[in-house]
């Protein structure tokens, strides 16, 4: 069933149960994108150009002038000029009225058009598919949660279908023209990036490889992407939050695993072979247990969701009158249940999960000593009910310990939209391709 939502304002969409179609009403037909599939998932990103530049200077600062823009980039006036009549002409930027200057014509300021571009991402779940349509700014167009069916299986030609069968299905829902939206990019903790490096043991991982990206490719005819959840969290966050690009920033994101996303200079960071960010592996004790990536004591072993349900069930007896399942596939619901008594107080719980927030916050720290962050915003599903402890944690573990604490504060937040983010990330990589070209 398809319904739809009142025109939000905000580009920061609030946190959402999972529902049928929501919408903002029918969008006008945008930019017509260019519609060559992409010939390999995650590509290392090349040095910004000074379009790039220009258009994500447009999209953090809100309506800027042309003598604004040629001050924050550097580039000459005749440079801007030319840049930002093309961005008019493709219909990427808009002018948006005149405001008074300092001695001379008034200046006439340009912003975002948000409809120009829209991108599909889609988030694979241990049981489901997210799908998510956001446009040039972030802002969610609609949401669509599905069973995930073949999309987690070894067939990748069913995974496929699934998932393509499922774009059609939100862009028929959603009334886009055909050709408005630019892409698809399918995002989960195993993805396979741009070297066929799979990330992770978890669950998905026989859906996301290589195999995946080409038959998604050819049956789709649009550029795809097959990326990591946690990147692709980070550029959404990114986005959607209008963080300007001088910020350093990191996304930290708790799903079945911990992960991070690191933007620098307003490009998501992806190192030699797009591994950066696996925060999960940094070793907090040497001789703790082994992980399956080879290292001891993983930060993920302590601090994830299955981490904090695994002890949890070491010591049922405590945990009784929670009713948690304990079942294979119930981590995400045991561990929102554990998380949701220790907010009300019940005291085994809050022991367990304030633990599990310590740990994280200890690798938080590590993370904005390494990189000397202005912000972290924690997010993923594991977020949800627990970002408030996560986030009390990191805080105080900043505020006691970081290395910069006395230049700078280093800013704590928590995802409006923590299970969606990477589903709206994903459809974030797909915009930032489409002006790229």
């Amino acid at each position: 069933m398809v319904t739809r939502d009142p025109d939000r304002t905000s580009t920061h969409p609030p946190a959402r149960p999972a529902t049928p179609w929501r919408s903002h009403t029918s969008p006008p037909t945008p930019a017509q994108p260019t519609t060559q599939p992409a010939s390999q998932p995650a590509p290392q990103p090349a040095p910004q150009t000074s379009r790039e530049l220009v258009v994500d200077l447009v999209r953090s600062s809100g309506p800027i002038s042309r003598v604004e823009l040629a001050q924050a980039s550097g580039l000459t006036q005749a440079s801007i000029s030319t840049i930002v009549r093309r961005l008019l002409d493709e219909g990427l930027v808009r002018e948006t009225g005149r405001v008074a200057s300092t001695g001379g014509k008034p200046r006439t300021m340009v912003e975002i058009n948000p409809r120009a571009v829209y991108g599909m991402g889609v988030q694979i779940g241990e049981d489901a598919l997210t799908y998510v349509v956001t446009d040039m700014r972030g802002g969610v167009v609609g949401r669509l949660q599905v069973d995930a069916g073949p999309a987690a299986s070894d067939d990748v030609t069913a995974a496929a279908v699934r998932i393509v069968d499922g774009f059609h299905d939100v862009v028929g829902s959603l009334g886009l023209a055909s050709g408005a939206v630019a892409g698809l990019a399918v995002v989960g903790p195993r993805a396979t990036l741009a070297h066929g490096v799979r990330t992770g043991p978890r669950s998905t991982e026989s859906a996301l490889h290589a195999g995946l990206h080409a038959a998604l490719a050819l049956r789709l005819g649009l550029p795809v992407i097959v990326d990591n959840d946690a990147a692709a969290a980070a550029l959404g966050e990114f986005w959607s939050r209008q963080v300007p690009r001088s910020e350093t920033f990191a996304c930290v994101y708790l799903g079945t695993g911990v992960g991070s996303g690191i933007v620098l200079d307003g490009a998501l960071h992806r190192g030699a072979s797009s591994g950066a960010g696996e925060l999960g592996h940094v070793s907090i004790d040497l001789d703790g247990e082994p992980c399956y990536c080879g290292n001891r004591g993983c930060l993920e072993l302590a601090a994830s969701p299955g981490a904090v349900v695994a002890r949890a069930r070491r010591d049922a007896a405590a945990f009784d009158d929670l009713g948690l399942a304990w079942a294979p596939g119930g981590v995400a619901r045991d561990f929102d249940l554990l998380a949701r008594a220790a907010i009300a107080g019940h005291a085994a719980a809050d022991g367990l999960v304030t633990r599990a927030a310590e740990q994280l916050a200890a690798g938080v720290v590590t993370l904005a000593n390494l990189l000397d962050l202005d912000r972290v915003v924690l997010s993923g599903p594991g977020m949800a009910v627990a970002g408030s402890i996560y986030a009390r944690a990191a805080v105080e573990a900043l505020a006691r310990t970081a290395f910069s604490r006395g230049v700078h504060t280093t800013r704590v937040e928590v995802s409006t939209d923590p299970r969606d983010a990477a589903a709206i990330g994903a459809a974030a990589l797909v915009v930032q391709r489409a002006i790229s070209r």
